[in-house]
């Protein structure tokens, strides 16, 4: 997907400093288009976000802020693409995700069940550009100082170790059997430790969305299943849960949405059912 229509003023591969100086305008590009969108005038600040973006891609304040833009411009397909990105680049953006709650009731609302099939191309983001894993620990980063300045640790590249997946199983299953136990709360502390080291199993998402229902807190429920099906877009158990959730904040239409998803990839599945008979009941 090209990132916008502005003219650049120069090529950064032809001026001096290079790469420096295409970052270096990028963010001035960056800036000016926060200051456009707080002064409302969303159209000029969409056009300085796409400079800025041609310039370096993937930027996650000049995505944010174009996604706003158009958000606000009512383009609600292209700021649901952005958060989309930004998700990609680093899954631990709240004002992505919140972006992505919102934009997908939105379209639900406007284009129905079909809304996905509607959507423009959503960019393919390289590993190189993402941030998914969290930094070290203040310990961890002072042994990092000690290293070599062009010496990198696993974490700084945003790689698992093997031992970091390792560890990150073992605290899934501690999470596990404190679910069994009824200890919510403690479950939960364990699932974040295991999600800090290694982010990319839905399960967990999904194992920690069921704690927050138990608790319910809800919204952190919809975020945890919204995380898991951008994992697993199947995911059976995510999108059960996010349709619990939706029904507990008495957003019928999100819940309902969310099970009729399910019933279509699992059309058997008997809770889902009896969930559907119960929204029917509430839409009425």
């Amino acid at each position: 997907m090209a990132y916008g229509p502005g003219p650049v003023p120069y090529t950064a591969a032809g001026a001096p400093g290079g790469e420096r100086n295409a970052e270096e305008a990028s963010v001035l590009y960056s800036n000016r288009a926060a200051c456009y969108l707080k002064d409302g005038n969303c159209s000029l600040c969409v056009k300085d976000c796409s400079v800025a973006l041609d310039l370096v891609p993937f930027g996650i304040k000049p995505l944010l802020r174009r996604a706003a833009g158009y958000e606000a411009l009512e383009r609600y397909q292209l700021a649901y693409v952005d958060y989309k990105t930004i998700l990609q680049v680093d899954c631990t953006v709240p004002a992505a995700h919140d972006g992505v709650n919102r934009m997908t009731k939105v379209l639900l609302e406007k284009d129905g069940l079909e809304w996905r099939q509607k959507l423009p191309p959503i960019p393919s983001v390289p590993l190189s550009a993402q941030r998914r894993w969290d930094l070290p620990s203040a310990g961890s980063q002072e042994a990092a100082r000690k290293h070599k300045p062009n010496e990198t640790t696993s974490v700084e590249k945003h790689v698992p170790t093997a031992a970091m997946i390792e560890r990150a199983k073992t605290l899934k299953q501690e999470g596990n059997e404190l679910v069994k136990t009824g200890n919510h709360k403690k479950a939960i502390e364990k699932y974040s430790e295991s999600l800090k080291l290694c982010n990319r199993e839905s399960a967990i998402y999904t194992n920690r969305a069921l704690c927050y229902l138990s608790l319910k807190q809800y919204k952190e429920a919809i975020q945890d299943c919204t995380d898991a099906l951008g994992l697993d877009a199947k995911n059976i158990k995510a999108f059960y849960r996010r349709a619990q959730a939706f029904k507990e904040l008495k957003d019928y239409k999100s819940s309902m949405a969310d099970i009729t998803s399910l019933l279509k990839i699992e059309p058997k599945n008997t809770a889902a059912q009896k969930l559907l008979q119960e929204l029917n009941k509430n839409l009425k």
